[in-house]
């Protein structure tokens, strides 16, 4: 029995023994021959893979982007402190990822997946490629599902889907990033996980989003990922396709997802000056030819899975900005034919404290009232062609023209309908409220209260329709028409609310 024991013993030691055993493994390594302002030129690594992901020996990563017969163009992911001519480079094997999974919700975390708001690691078991292709045509399903912003402005006149890929437009400082935000924090309870990818941007503008949607209770089902604009251009251009893969994941899960990308303006001139350093040919404003192949690779990722693929969507808002108030530039141009429509925010109108400062003359949906629900498809179906013809009146009335009575209802009424579509920052309105106070702008029920009250008197149309029918809400809400009988009851709630302010 002794015998025994001791032949198991040495047989396990044996086992352990040749588990731990050196080995010999052939390694490629490179060289760095010269360091620049993020990028990095490499002499070797002649088995090395487009976007593989680089290690230096002196720390920090680095990407693949040149591939040349006698050296390779290298992005640096990190600062290059420790990186100097003579520095060694090894390939991982593996192409440039990113952590993903449901650790990441509530995290604030850079390109590749580490932390930035100084906790642990996130404890994802999973690791993606940054750079994915886009799903099948035929793995797609319509845009038909109403993606709710939570602003009158957007939900009545700009629909956007899930699954879409809505441009946010606007010179800068005019709330490209509140309307953004705010469509974040409508998603509160409804179970649509949240990315904000922020490119580009300075500190104390993350911290002041971060902020928002924690105070907002909108942090634990959203995820920061940061490629700040102190870091290289590499990270800068890495963020948004990491972002789009943490995405992609959820919506394999079945889930819904929306994503912000704040600003692809940053992103697309990180991407000009890596090019210029690479010394990649350059096209129109230096921006080197395959700039629309770098955003249109990327958005065409986003879309909605048919039930059979998973049924998820992934719907996408873009942000990018203007130079006095030219959509016509070149990367808004480019951004403007590869998503399906715009919301563009006027200065004029930002300057006029019209906020959200959405320009319904210029913005659009191509998905159209396909992504409404009936409700308030029914309500707002004439108020965007109105609008659009009070803002051409009110154009003429400057010049002092003698107007008749008609058209001076006509601008008094579309006064008013500016007036309502204004609405506080980071207070999203529900449906039902959008609704009713649509419903009664199309009726004129506004057009006798004075422009300074009808902020008051929309607020108590909205808290009596909350108040007092539930019912028509929750209806509203489930996707059901709007009945005879529930628009008389808006209606008649309408005009005791909005006629209250002047019997008080």
């Amino acid at each position: 029995m002794l015998d025994d024991w001791l032949a198991d013993t040495f047989a396990a030691f044996r086992e352990t023994i040749e588990e731990h055993a050196p080995r010999m493994a052939a390694r490629e390594t490179g060289t760095v021959t010269h360091v620049g302002e993020g990028i990095a030129r490499v002499h070797g690594l002649r088995g090395v893979r487009s976007e593989e992901m680089l290690v230096f020996s002196g720390g920090g990563f680095g990407m693949a982007f040149n591939l040349d017969a006698e050296e390779i163009g290298v992005v640096l992911l990190d600062e290059a402190e420790a990186i100097e001519a003579g520095t060694e480079v090894r390939g991982t094997g593996r192409l440039v990822d990113v952590p993903v999974g449901e650790a990441l919700l509530g995290r604030v975390v850079d390109g590749l997946g580490r932390p930035l708001d100084r906790r642990a690691t996130p404890g994802t078991v999973e690791r993606r490629p940054v750079e994915r292709e886009a799903p099948a045509i035929m793995h797609r399903a319509p845009v038909e599902v109403p993606l709710q912003t939570g602003l009158k402005a957007v939900d009545t006149l700009v629909p956007v889907g899930r699954g879409q890929r809505e441009l946010i437009v606007g010179d800068r400082q005019t709330g490209k990033t509140a309307v953004a935000v705010d469509a974040i924090i409508n998603q509160r309870d409804t179970g649509v996980v949240c990315i904000y990818c922020a490119i580009g941007q300075r500190g104390t503008a993350v911290a002041r989003v971060v902020d928002a949607l924690r105070e907002a209770g909108s942090l634990e089902h959203s995820v920061v990922m940061v490629g700040p604009g102190e870091a290289t251009p590499g990270l800068q251009f890495v963020t948004p396709y990491a972002a789009m893969s943490v995405g992609e994941w959820f919506m394999e899960q079945g889930r819904d997802v929306l994503l912000v990308l704040d600003d692809l303006t940053r992103h697309a001139r990180a991407y000009r000056q890596l090019s210029l350093l690479l010394r990649r040919p350059p096209g129109r404003e230096a921006y080197p030819g395959d700039i629309f192949y770098v955003h249109s690779r990327l958005l065409e990722r986003s879309t909605r899975l048919r039930p059979e693929h998973g049924g998820g969507s992934l719907t996408t808002l873009p942000v990018v900005e203007t130079q006095a108030q030219n959509i016509a530039a070149y990367i808004p141009t480019n951004l403007i034919s590869i998503t399906d429509g715009q919301i563009y925010l006027s200065p004029e109108l930002f300057r006029k404290a019209v906020l959200p400062a959405v320009d319904v003359g210029k913005s659009v949906s191509r998905v159209g009232g396909k992504t409404q629900l009936p409700a308030l498809r029914a309500v707002a179906g004439d108020l965007r062609l109105a609008y659009s013809q009070f803002e051409e009146l009110e154009t003429f009335a400057r010049f002092g023209t003698r107007l008749d009575e008609a058209t001076r209802e006509q601008i008094e009424h579309g006064r008013r309908v500016r007036e309502l579509l204004k609405q506080p920052r980071g207070r999203p309105l529900r449906v039902c409220e959008q609704a009713a106070v649509m419903l009664a702008a199309s009726h004129g029920l506004f057009d006798s209260v004075d422009l300074d009250a009808v902020a008051d008197a929309e607020r108590r149309l909205r808290e009596a329709v909350v108040d007092s029918l539930a019912g028509i809400c929750e209806r509203i809400e489930a996707g059901e028409a709007l009945a005879d009988a529930d628009r008389d009851a808006l209606l008649e709630i309408a005009s005791e609310a909005i006629g209250a302010g002047g019997r008080d």
